[in-house]
């Protein structure tokens, strides 16, 4: 692993997707016991996609599994498709036989986004409640650790270019309409994963390259590169990256 710093970005470049896993699995091993030993908990809003799920199998095996401090875990998703809970495209599908069947942690600790409600809308605002009850404030949370991705599109979370989630203000979580997509997912907005304590990109594959490369030291363009809106208030961000996701990168 070599690290870079670009435009006061800071990186850590991993031979490949493997190696990035086993790092981003390190660093919420890290983080959580960090958290879990000065507040008694730790809070992640998980991501989908290949990456994730590399990270969420070595969770699930030792020595992460038989370790980490589960029942002080408490789990939460920056997206989701608007499908039921048990279809393939869901991203808490994906968790469920990656990670939470494999690990002892407690159903109450984890929070899903009900997406498969027909009001896309009304699914948003009761994920924001949810979270608001959670974390007991009508301010949006300050999740402990965020973990996202990027599209080859620029896209994070499901904050796509040119979509009206983009310029959401005053809002935990929206029901966005992606048009290339023909579909509509349910995000945390940009303003809420911007509060985090600490954000990581997982970012792995030759077709991040481009986008990679524009996002970190191309000019200022969100509504093409929504990945750009990333930009923690007080927190930390880190970009975990392949080689070949690195490849365009001095």
């Amino acid at each position: 692993m070599r690290r870079l710093t670009l435009n006061q970005h800071q990186l850590e470049v991993f031979a490949d997707a493997a190696e990035l896993a086993r790092g981003a699995a390190r660093h919420f091993a890290e983080l959580a016991t960090q958290h879990v030993k000065q507040s008694g908990q730790f809070t992640v809003a998980l991501s989908g996609g290949s990456t994730p799920k590399a990270l969420f199998s070595l969770l699930a095996e030792a020595p992460f599994a038989d370790t980490l401090p589960w029942s002080s875990i408490f789990l939460f998703w920056g997206d989701e498709r608007c499908v039921p809970p048990d279809h393939p495209d869901s991203n808490y599908h994906m968790t469920r036989e990656t990670l939470l069947s494999k690990v002892p942690i407690p159903n109450e600790n984890v929070f899903r986004i009900p997406a498969e409600d027909n009001d896309h809308d009304l699914a948003a605002l009761n994920y924001e409640t949810a979270l608001k009850l959670f974390f007991q404030s009508n301010e949006p949370p300050r999740f402990d650790l965020v973990f996202l991705g990027m599209g080859a599109d620029g896209h994070t979370a499901s904050l796509f270019p040119q979509t009206a989630a983009l310029h959401a203000t005053g809002r935990i979580a929206v029901a966005n309409y992606v048009p290339k997509l023909q579909a509509h997912r349910i995000t945390l907005t940009a303003e809420t994963i911007n509060r985090a304590e600490h954000v990581i990109f997982l970012i792995a594959g030759p077709d991040k390259s481009a986008p990679l490369k524009e996002v970190l030291i191309g000019a200022y363009q969100p509504e093409t590169y929504p990945s750009q809106l990333i930009a923690p208030n007080t927190g930390s961000l880190l970009w975990l990256v392949d080689e070949a996701a690195a490849s365009l990168l001095s």
